[in-house]
Order: structure tokens, then sequence, then C-alpha cells
């Protein structure tokens, strides 16, 4: 990427900025009214040529004044674009949301998807972790008859995983609620594999078939959600972009709908970013993502403790508010670590 006079800086900024607000072209009166730069119409026109030249800003057949281009955009996020944070009044609105809703990834998830597209104005993609890691909270035992009951397992995600159980002879709740509490005890906060030993181990006692036959039965949940593959992706915020000038066009809106509606597409978009280093913005065609060519990502990486594979991000159009959604991107994706870290108590 070359480097600019601190003129050139300045007038591809102020046309970024300026389009971004008003998604029309710039001229260089535009650019000597507001900008500040103290030369003439005349010198501002050689600068925007140049910088058209260069490749950052393109001209519309329509219009005199120009536009920026994916490599236009690059350069302002990567040179021109202030870091800053959402204001404090955001993040505590935030917060406060997220401590409404119960401590579910779920929920969870459905809400920073509804709370980021608010916020980025765009729409918002959030992706599950994708390795799943499960890990004991807390099981009850739940008597339905003599000789049957139901057992039904939480795990420090939040996910709840159900079994019918019958018995060999007739089980009391008292005595399930024994039981019960034994094995919060004897599994508290345990993975699969520490599970697995623990249940192995003779626990002794009146009710220690019983106490067998649960602790199996949760291992073998515990096993089976761990070796679901697939993962959910949550949305929210379509209408956003579909406001937007650039998706007037039925082929582009499409298209974009297209993309947010596959978990295929988005998938393979995030298979190819590196999303342990950061928040990163994907601009237009510029990483050769042909089904997005006409928009911007903005996403990072968030996950479970010793692992970053969730998804956090925004999808909107090239002119998007940059600062505005990488701000936005960077605290989400931080809350949710945050979540998850006091979910699993490390």
């Amino acid at each position: 990427m070359e480097e600019l006079t601190q003129r050139q800086q300045d007038t591809l900024g102020f046309v970024v900025r300026e389009y971004i607000a008003t998604a029309k072209a710039v001229g260089s009166d535009t650019i000597c009214q507001s900008c500040g730069l103290g030369v003439s119409s005349a010198t501002i026109r050689n600068e925007l040529a140049a910088l058209a030249e260069l490749g950052y800003l393109s001209q519309p057949h329509t219009s005199a004044g120009r536009v920026p281009t994916a490599k236009g955009y690059r350069y302002f996020v990567e040179r021109l674009m202030q870091q800053s944070e959402l204001p404090v009044s955001e993040q505590t609105m935030i917060r406060h949301q997220f401590h409404q809703v119960s401590q579910d990834l779920d929920q969870w998830m459905r809400l920073a998807a509804t709370v980021l597209a608010k916020i980025s104005q765009s729409a918002s993609v959030i992706a599950a972790p994708q390795s799943r890691q499960a890990h004991f909270r807390h099981v009850e035992l739940i008597s339905i008859s003599e000789m049957t009951g139901l057992m039904i397992l939480v795990l420090q995600d939040g996910s709840v995983h159900q079994q019918m159980m019958v018995y060999g002879g007739p089980v009391s709740q008292e005595q399930l609620s024994q039981v019960s509490n034994r094995l919060n005890a004897r599994f508290a906060n345990l993975g699969t594999a520490a599970a697995h030993s623990r249940a192995a181990e003779d626990v002794g006692g009146d009710d220690e078939a019983l106490v067998g036959d649960v602790s199996r039965r949760m291992v073998d949940l515990m096993r089976g959600y761990e070796s679901q593959s697939s993962r959910e992706i949550y949305r929210d915020g379509l209408v956003h972009i579909l406001r937007q000038p650039e998706f007037e066009e039925i082929g582009r809106a499409r298209q974009v709908v297209q993309v947010l509606e596959q978990d295929s597409a988005l998938e393979a978009i995030f298979g190819r970013v590196h999303l342990a280093n950061g928040v990163q913005v994907i601009i237009g065609s510029e990483d050769k993502f042909d089904d997005i060519r006409d928009c911007s990502l903005v996403l990072s990486g968030y996950g479970f403790p010793g692992g970053v594979d969730g998804v956090v991000g925004v999808l909107g159009p090239m002119r998007m508010p940059y600062g505005r959604a990488v701000s936005a991107v960077r605290y989400v994706a931080g809350l949710m670590n945050d979540l998850l870290h006091h979910l699993y108590g490390e």
C-alpha cells in the first residue's frame, strides 16, 4: 500500500467519512468548504485525481464527485480510522441486558445478535463455539412412578439434557434426591473424560447400583453432546442493510440475503479468517469472497476458556461506519468471552 502525503490522507479520510454519512459522491467544492485544508478547489481536484489514479477513489459515471474503492476503505480502516470504544452508557446498557437473561449460551447468542444489529445498524451474525465441551453443572432425578423417573442433566454452557429411566425396583423421590446430591458433589465441574473416570470408581452405600447407572447415563449424554458437529448461527438486522441504497437493486439484495441465510456460505467465510487475531475487517471482494463483493464484514472470535472458535460479526455495505462496527464487534465478543469464563468458573 503506497504512502500518501498528509494532504492526500486528509482528503481521502474526508471523502470516506462523507460518503459513509451521505451515500453521495464527494466533490472538490464540498471538500474545500468543509475539510479546512486551506487550499484551492483546483488543488483538491488534483489530489482527487491522484487518489483515483492510485486506486483509492473512483468516479461514478453520473457524478463529478468521487467515492471510495475497496482499497480506499482499507487504507482508511488501517491508517486513518480512530480507534474508539463504545460509550460507557451503551456498555452498561448492553451488560444489563445480558444479566437479565438466564445463564444459557443459546439465550446469550440470540441476545448478542439482536444487540449487535441494533447498535451497528447492520446485519449481525453470531456463531456458537464449534467445539462442544461438556462440563457437568447439575443433575436432578425426578420420580414419575415407583419404577420410572426422569434424569435432567444441566451442563456448564446451560444446555439441558433429559432421559427417562426405568429402575430395577421401587425407588422413592427421597432416594432420588439423595442420589442427586451425591452425584452433584462427585461430578462438580468435571469434563467428560474426568466424569468417565469418576463414574468407573466404586462408590459404596445402599444406592451404589443406582448411582453407577445414573453416572454412566450422564457420561453418555455428555459424550453425545460433544459429538454433535453442527453449530447454530444466529442472525438479526437484515432489514438494516436492505434499507441502504446499495441494495435497492433486487439482484444485490437477493445475493446478500442468500449469504446470510446459508450456514455453509458463512462457514466458508469464517474458515478463511484468522479470528484468533482479534477483530478482522473484510472489505468487498479484496479477499476473493465473491458472494460479498458489494459488502464488508467485521468479525471477531470468542469462545470457551482455552479455545476461540465462536464468531461475532456484522455485515453491511462497503459504505459501513467502520469505527462504530469495529468497536461494537470488539465489545460484544469480549462480553461473550467474559460470560463464558464466568459460566465455567475460570
